[in-house]
């Protein structure tokens, strides 16, 4: 890449954007401009130096591309840190969707899905295809100097939409149409772009570059053509004259060679794109556009923050802390007589028991001591495991006997001790009308293991066998067929469970599907045994058992985890899986290894079973790199037979909101996996609580894949350990120490 960068500066596009950029900066600060060190003001709030002040606009505004942008050019600023954004734009005929997250405050990554109608490819009317985009910030915008980011688009994918280009952007305070105080924005943007983005009048090349082809699989980093090829400059402006309109202008260097020469999409007349854009809400903006001369356009974007929450959030206010009364006059209180009492310390745990389940908390035991307790609890409602240890604590405070000072607090799950926060009873007491109190009680907290369980726990009764069932409707998609590009059942699941005993779980869902085309979709052929390729027979049949397994959650030892699942895993595969987690309960790493060996299911998914049997298993590797971000590893044998590693990275936010993806690279070939070359794509979770306005611990999860082929294809297990075990480790913990005292 330096070397790129250093043939770039040689040539003269380089050293007009530079000038370029120089102009603006020094025109900016001919004209007051303003720091913009944070993209709007909002990554960090900081404050601009001195008047006028900006208004309070929304986030940059996105291009058809779905990233930030002007029309079909890039501008130089990205997003606020984990916004996500979602996109429909289109014009003559084209039409893109675009997903975009702001992973890092200084990368963003982009998965987009177009449509252009009458290309001519393939004897499809419309051509569909799959892309992937990633940009990177170079520099922040400040009072001299403009935001600069570079960029590559559709790096992995068939190329129809590959470029690369480095942009700058610089923003102006100008008068407004409202009051004098509160001036619009004038930003300014300037860039040269390769590929597509250096298609039209460049103004020198690197190298050579090859045209895109129709024919290839796609999917393949084509990191040898990045940067390579003619160059050419693109620029525009946009102004924004309040917090609700924005014009936008811009030349652009795309020369449209594929859709106005090679077929005949439309006419390209000019370089030169107008539009119009409203912001309909604070998360919704429209637009309107005149495009190359010839045709009009329209795109809709939506922004939002998986930080904030778009309903007020209700959370019942904790009860308040019961305060001990003063030894000196009370002595009597501070008593420890009471644990020789028979039956008193029963009578303690089913009081806390009564405390608790007003909480929304689960009692399983309760160790007591004349100074300590140790409460075991089940978490079925709060996503926050600190803000439910937060309010066992106060529940035990309100409960226990004066003279037990010191509360040790282990959330469990599915039978497991996940950790132990220790709390000081005094602390409680004294910090809870501090200014810092979170803080301070983080400070003089400890987290540690749980230890085995003590023979001296009380169970709390009547807990075990529990049983549960829930009814709701189900949604299964299906996306990227060319003939349909999304496909859909829906219908209703029922779903029931049983728990023995202690780390037992018996669970079990059917599916009534009530409308759908799933099944209409076509059949990929496969050079691998169709161990996913097989979708549309998996979905002919109406009712369906869609999983039924039994398993048996446990800790083997200190810092270890085990896991033994086996029945109807998975609508495609039964078998039995097992799993060992090693996770210290302060460490940033954790290791785990997986072994599963299973039998394709009959396509009715009854109880049957076909010929189809496999062996499979990974070693994975964890590790927390920064505040809620997480990469992981799996290195082993997949459905197929093949052999390789699945890479993959996620934002985890304490709401419960995590945004990923990951790709998956093993011994077959491109050209044996098909179209998309190698197995890939992103992947969210969202917490219903984010809709609701209340706590659950309910999410939905979705993966999207670009195509599903038959390679680096794995079991989808039910209760795998890491996410289970990571929510009430000390790093999850102190991350969201704050709601402690919530």
């Amino acid at each position: 890449m330096r070397r790129v960068f250093q043939a770039v500066r040689k040539r003269t596009g380089a050293r007009i954007v530079a000038g370029t950029i120089c102009l603006i900066s020094l025109w900016g600060h001919g004209l007051g401009a303003q720091e913009h060190g944070q993209e709007h003001g909002q990554e960090h709030g900081a404050q601009d130096p001195g008047p006028p002040s900006f208004a309070p606009l929304p986030p940059p505004t996105l291009s058809f591309y779905g990233a930030p942008g002007l029309m079909d050019m890039p501008t130089g600023e990205m997003m606020p840190d984990a916004q996500f954004g979602a996109s429909l734009g289109g014009f003559a005929g084209q039409w893109r969707y675009t997903l975009t997250f702001q992973g890092l405050p200084w990368v963003s990554g982009s998965f987009r899905y177009n449509g252009i109608r009458g290309l001519n490819l393939f004897g499809f009317r419309t051509y569909y295809d799959r892309s992937f985009d990633a940009r990177f910030r170079l520099r922040r915008e400040s009072r001299y100097w403009p935001a600069i980011a570079l960029g590559l688009q559709d790096f992995a994918g068939t190329g129809i939409y590959s470029g690369e280009y480095i942009v700058a952007t610089k923003t102006l305070a100008v008068p407004g149409l409202g009051k004098a105080s509160l001036p619009g924005r004038l930003k300014i943007t300037a860039g040269l772009g390769w590929g597509r983005l250096g298609s039209y009048r460049s103004i020198g090349s690197i190298g050579s570059r090859p045209a895109f082809d129709p024919g290839s699989t796609g999917g393949q980093l084509s990191y040898d053509q990045w940067f390579r090829g003619p160059f050419a400059p693109f620029g525009g402006v946009e102004w924004q004259p309040d917090d609700r309109w924005g014009v936008k202008i811009e030349y652009s260097s795309d020369a449209y060679v594929t859709e106005t020469r090679t077929s005949s999409v439309f006419e390209r007349r000019s370089p030169f794109n107008f539009g119009v854009e409203y912001q309909v809400s604070p998360r919704t903006r429209l637009g309107l556009y005149y495009m190359y001369g010839t045709e009009l356009g329209f795109s809709a974007q939506i922004q939002l923050n998986p930080k904030d929450t778009p309903v007020k959030l209700a959370v019942a206010a904790p009860r308040p802390l019961a305060v001990r009364p003063p030894r000196q006059v009370q002595p009597a209180a501070w008593g420890t007589e009471w644990v020789t009492v028979p039956g008193r310390p029963a009578e303690v745990r089913d009081a806390l028991d009564a405390a608790l389940k007003g909480q929304g908390l689960i009692l399983e035991t309760l160790t007591i001591s004349a100074h300590e307790a140790e409460l075991r609890f089940r978490n079925p409602n709060y996503h926050s495991f600190t803000l439910a240890a937060g309010r066992a604590a106060r529940a035990m405070a309100a409960v226990l006997p004066a003279s037990v000072e010191t509360f040790h607090l282990v959330p469990v799950s599915q039978g497991m001790a996940l950790s132990r926060v220790t709390i000081r009873r005094t602390d409680l007491e004294t910090l809870e009308f501090d200014g810092n109190a979170a803080e301070a009680l983080g400070a003089v907290a400890g987290i540690s293991d749980a230890p085995p369980l003590s023979g001296r726990a009380l169970p709390a009764e009547g807990l075990y066998p529990d049983k549960s069932w829930a009814l709701s409707p189900y949604f299964f998609p299906s996306y990227f067929d060319p003939a349909k590009p999304v496909r859909m059942d829906v219908g209703i699941a029922l779903h029931g469970a049983w728990r023995p005993a202690p780390g037992w779980l018996v669970s079990g869902r059917i599916w009534q599907r009530l409308a759908g085309n799933v099944a209409g979709s076509p059949r990929s052929g496969s050079r691998l045994p169709p161990v996913r390729t097989e979708v549309p027979l998996y979905a002919q049949a109406d009712t369906t058992l869609h999983d039924l397994f039994l398993s048996y959650q446990w800790r083997p030892g200190a810092d270890l985890y085990g896991r033994v699942t086996v029945g109807y895993l998975e609508p495609m595969y039964g078998g039995i899986s097992t799993e060992l987690l090693w996770k210290p309960v302060a460490s940033r790493l954790a290791l785990g290894a997986e072994i599963n060996y299973v039998r394709k299911r009959d396509y009715d998914q009854r109880l049957g079973f076909l010929d189809y049997t496999v062996a499979t298993g990974h070693a994975s590797a964890y590790y927390e790199f920064g505040p809620g971000l997480i990469g992981q590893v799996d290195v082993g044998r997949y459905l197929a037979g093949d052999v390789g590693a699945t890479f993959g990275i996620d934002r985890v936010f304490n709401n419960g909101w995590s945004v990923g993806g990951f790709f998956t690279k093993t011994n077959v070939s491109a050209r044996d996996f098909g179209e998309g070359s190698f197995d890939k794509g992103v992947r969210f979770t969202i917490p219903l609580t984010w809709f609701l306005g209340h706590e659950t611990r309910q999410a939905t999860g979705l993966a999207i894949r670009p195509i599903t082929r038959d390679g680096g294809a794995r079991v989808d297990v039910p209760g795998r350990l890491y996410p289970q075990i990571r929510a009430a480790h000390a790093k999850a913990l102190s991350e969201s120490w704050a709601r402690a005292w919530e």
